[in-house]
């Protein structure tokens, strides 16, 4: 990986400075405020779960368990999802040197779309799992099947074109 030769104290000088880097640090505040709100959601709702297992108001069926249980690692996903966008764009704007798992490095606005597209079709896989996992009957559910697998090809698409080289 090459160096960026530009000194970090140049990044992002443009006129009105300030105001740009203010400007463009507002998605970034935005979108990690936005994860954590999921990511408390996510826990209220896991807490919620788990006491009506262990001490029900009703009896829910197996289906209804199994549903909660994948909306939840889908709310969770979700927010990881947006976490990384946040963690992107700082990365992006700011400061390439944060110290992140080498899985949430991004260099390049292709990192950043490949990440989210990634993770974009893993969401759609774990949706239409927990739908499989409960369907009733009839074919209805090849049609949201078909939907989804139509989506997550297109996306794969979309990240075979990505260029991943960095110069």
């Amino acid at each position: 990986m090459a160096e960026d030769p530009t000194p970090q104290s140049t990044r992002l000088r443009l006129p009105g400075g300030f105001i740009v880097r203010a400007v463009t640090l507002l998605p970034v505040v935005a979108t990690m405020i936005a994860s954590l709100a999921l990511m408390i959601y996510g826990f209220v709702d896991t807490w919620r779960f788990a006491k009506n297992l262990i001490m029900p108001d009703h009896e829910a069926s197996r289906d209804e368990i199994l549903i909660h249980a994948i909306e939840i690692v889908d709310l969770f996903l979700l927010a990881t999802v947006v976490q990384v966008v946040s963690l992107g764009l700082y990365q992006l704007y700011f400061h390439q040197d944060l110290q992140l798992p080498r899985w949430l490095k991004i260099e390049t606005l292709d990192d950043l779309k490949s990440k989210l597209v990634g993770v974009t079709i893993t969401v759609l896989a774990v949706y239409f799992l927990g739908r499989a996992l409960t369907w009733e009957s009839g074919a209805d559910i090849a049609y949201l099947g078909a939907a989804v697998a139509v989506v997550i090809a297109a996306l794969t698409w979309f990240l075979s074109k990505i260029d991943h080289h960095h110069d």
